[in-house]
C-alpha cells in the first residue's frame, strides 16, 4: 500500500500538471471559450449599433481575458511565475478584479460624462425658452439688474417675492427672472402673469444648475449687475440697494450679504450654524476671501466678471461661486443682511450629505 506522504506527492504532482497544460473540466473551458465569444459578439454589435470605439474595445479585451482563461490557461501559470504566485487561480482572480475595478471607473466615468450632457442639453433648452420672452429694452443701452430667483416647488412664495421687488436700483432697471428647477407644483404659473421672465428646466438641476441658466440669460442680455436671491422669502428685497450700492460705486465686483455680522432669523439649528462657520473658517484660511457666511445666496455680481467664472456645481453652488471668485480675482465685499424665517413650505436642504457635499464642492473648487 502507498504511503500517505506517497500519495500526498502524486496529489502534488497532479496539480502542478494541471496549472501547467490546462483546466481539468472540458466542459468548463468550454464555457470560457463561449462565453469569449458572446462577448465579441455583444461588442461587436453595439459599435454596430452606437459606433463606440471605447465599448467595443473594452468589449474585445474581456473577450480576450476570458478566452486565454479556457483556452490557454497556462498562460495564467507562466504570469503565477512571473508574479512568485502559487496558485494559478489567483493570478486570475487578481487579473479579473483589476479588470472589474477598472470597468467600473468606467462606467462611473460614462454615468458622469452622460449626466453632464443632459444638464448642458437642458440649460441649453431653458435658455432658448428666454428667446421668446426678451423685450425691446433688453437691447436698449438701458442699465440693468437681473434678479435671479432659482425656485423648486415654491408656488406658494415665489410670486410675493418677484412682486417686492423694486422697479429700479440705484439708476438700473430691475429685469426679474425665475428659474423653475424642475418644479412639480404650479412655480411657474404663479409667476407667469407678472412682468418677470419665466423658464423652466424639464429636470431637476440643482440651485447651482439653475443659477447657471439665469447667469447665462442675464449674460445674453447684457446684465450690468446680476443678483441671487431665494424663492422662499429668506431675503428682504429692501436691503437690494445696499447689496448693489458697493457695485454701483466700483468698490467691488461681488458682494455677498451675511447673517452673521448682520441679523439671523432663519431658526438653523446649531448644527447647521456650527457648520456653516466651520466651513467658512476652511474658505478663508484656504483663500483669504475674508467673509463670515460662505452658504448664503443673498449675493450681487457685476455682469461683465460672469464669464470669468467656471461654474461646474448643481448643488452646492455657494461655496464655488465665493472660491471661484476670489481665484479669478473678482473684488469681494461682504454687507449684513438680515435673514428671515422661511414663509412657507420647507427646506429643499438635504439633511443628509450636506456637510459632506459642502466639503467636496470646496476642495474640487480649490484645487481645480
Amino acid at each position: 500500500m502507498l504511503s500517505i506522504r506517497t500519495v500526498s506527492a502524486v496529489r502534488e504532482t497532479k496539480d502542478i500538471v494541471l496549472q501547467a497544460s490546462g483546466l481539468d473540466s472540458d466542459v468548463l473551458t468550454a464555457f470560457l471559450i463561449g462565453l469569449s465569444v458572446v462577448i465579441f459578439l455583444w461588442g461587436f454589435k453595439r459599435y454596430r449599433t452606437t459606433f463606440s470605439r471605447r465599448e467595443f474595445l473594452v468589449a474585445i479585451v474581456l473577450s480576450v481575458g476570458v478566452f486565454a482563461s479556457g483556452a490557454f490557461p497556462a498562460v495564467y501559470g507562466a504570469l503565477a511565475a512571473i508574479f512568485q504566485v502559487e496558485r494559478r487561480s489567483l493570478v486570475v482572480s487578481l487579473l479579473a478584479n483589476t479588470g472589474l475595478i477598472l470597468l467600473v471607473l468606467y462606467l462611473f466615468a460614462q454615468v458622469r460624462s452622460n449626466q453632464l450632457s443632459i444638464s448642458e442639453l437642458t440649460r441649453t433648452l431653458t435658455v432658448e425658452q428666454a428667446d421668446g420672452t426678451a423685450t425691446s429694452a433688453d437691447d436698449s443701452d438701458e442699465r440693468t439688474i437681473h434678479v435671479i430667483v432659482p425656485a423648486y416647488n415654491e408656488a406658494e412664495s415665489v410670486r410675493r417675492v418677484v412682486e417686492s421687488l423694486p422697479a429700479s436700483l440705484h439708476g438700473h432697471a430691475v429685469k426679474a427672472l425665475v428659474v423653475s428647477d424642475g418644479s412639480t407644483d404650479a412655480t411657474a404659473e404663479r409667476v407667469a402673469s407678472t412682468a418677470a421672465t419665466v423658464v423652466e428646466h424639464p429636470l431637476n438641476q440643482g440651485q447651482g444648475g439653475a443659477l447657471k441658466t439665469g447667469f447665462e440669460i442675464a449674460r445674453q442680455r447684457g446684465a450690468d449687475i446680476v443678483i441671487t436671491i431665494d424663492a422662499d422669502g429668506q431675503h428682504p428685497t429692501e436691503q437690494l440697494g445696499a447689496l448693489v450700492a458697493p457695485i454701483v460705486a466700483e468698490e467691488a465686483d461681488y458682494v455677498v450679504g451675511s447673517r452673521y455680522v448682520g441679523e439671523d432669523n432663519s431658526d438653523n439649528g446649531v448644527t447647521r450654524r456650527s457648520g456653516i462657520r466651520v466651513f467658512t473658517a476652511l474658505i478663508n484660511a484656504m483663500t483669504k476671501a475674508g467673509i463670515t457666511d460662505c452658504t448664503n445666496g443673498f449675493r450681487a455680481i457685476r455682469g461683465s466678471r460672469l464669464n470669468d467664472l467656471t461654474l461646474t456645481e448643481e448643488r452646492f453652488s455657494a461655496p464655488e461661486l465665493i472660491i471661484e471668485a476670489r481665484k479669478k480675482g473678482l473684488r469681494i465685499q461682504e454687507i449684513p443682511v438680515t435673514i428671515a424665517r422661511r414663509e412657507t413650505g420647507e427646506s429643499k436642504k438635504p439633511k443628509l450629505g450636506y456637510a459632506l457635499g459642502l466639503a467636496r464642492t470646496i476642495l474640487t473648487t480649490w484645487i481645480r
